[in-house]
């Protein structure tokens, strides 16, 4: 049993997303009180309809930076100690956008969060208005073991959507790399938010290693049951919201088609 079963009992689980208002060093913040009240109502909706997990994200730091500040650092690790105290049964996950999986790490470890995301590990991409990133699975890896967070799991997209490829690599490829750099799940999603990925990315992806493949995005209730047969989970986002928060009636609606409320 690798260790994303070890944490997520259950069959294919779900893990939705918190995307969070501005922070307080963006422009349009409603403030920390605010943004946590936020994370908190979609964490209620999410563990009333017995998601398995969510994942708390700065998605509306826009632009967003490639590396966290003090202040951003700061402000997730008081958005998700408040999560984490409030859980019952959810996994809790963070991921600082738009690049810093080292800060993610941070704030998971100061608030108890059990996993990251990161949308680049290893693979060399490139993206407009932000150019080449940094890629250093091997860091990555050792600064979780030298800061004491080994027991979080990173959660690692290959050929993330936004951005492109800058050497001729397949998706069975990046996929058996980033399980060779210690990932405990992959992360697969299509071109842009809401898009569903290629099935083929994710049969070769699960034949190529033995680590979970997680659908990062698209993930929703007209496809939901078909995909779950080829990959082995989801974080699903879109799917969900409205008003850009968590929504109980298309919560369900998801849910229903999956055979999972009665």
């Amino acid at each position: 049993m690798n260790n994303f079963q070890k944490m997520f009992k259950s069959e294919n689980p779900l893990i939705g997303m918190i995307h969070l208002p501005p922070l307080p060093d963006y422009d349009g913040s409603p403030g920390i009180d605010a943004v946590i009240k936020s994370a908190l109502n979609d964490l209620r909706i999410l563990e009333e309809l017995s998601f398995d997990g969510a994942l708390i994200e700065n998605e509306y730091d826009q632009p967003h930076r490639v590396k966290a500040t003090q202040e951003t650092i700061d402000a997730m690790i008081l958005v998700t100690k408040a999560v984490v105290n409030a859980r019952k049964n959810c996994k809790i996950g963070v991921e600082i956008l738009l690049n810093d999986p080292k800060a993610s790490l941070d704030v998971a470890k100061t608030a108890n969060a059990d996993f990251i995301r990161t949308d680049y590990f290893v693979d060399p991409m490139t993206r407009p208005g932000y150019g080449e990133f940094d890629i250093d699975p091997e860091g990555l890896i050792k600064y979780r073991k030298d800061t004491g967070s080994e027991h979080i799991l990173i959660m690692a997209d290959i050929q993330v959507k936004y951005a492109t490829m800058l050497i001729d690599r397949t998706i069975a490829q990046s996929a058996k790399l980033a399980e060779q750099h210690h990932a405990d799940a992959i992360i697969i999603s299509g071109d842009a938010t809401g898009d569903a990925p290629v099935i083929n990315d994710l049969d070769q992806s699960k034949a190529a290693t033995e680590i979970p493949v997680i659908i990062g995005s698209g993930f929703d209730a007209e496809n939901g049951q078909m995909l779950l047969n080829h990959c082995d989970g989801a974080i699903v986002g879109t799917a969900l919201m409205k008003d850009k928060v968590v929504n109980t009636e298309k919560s369900r609606k998801l849910l229903t088609a999956l055979g999972r409320l009665q």
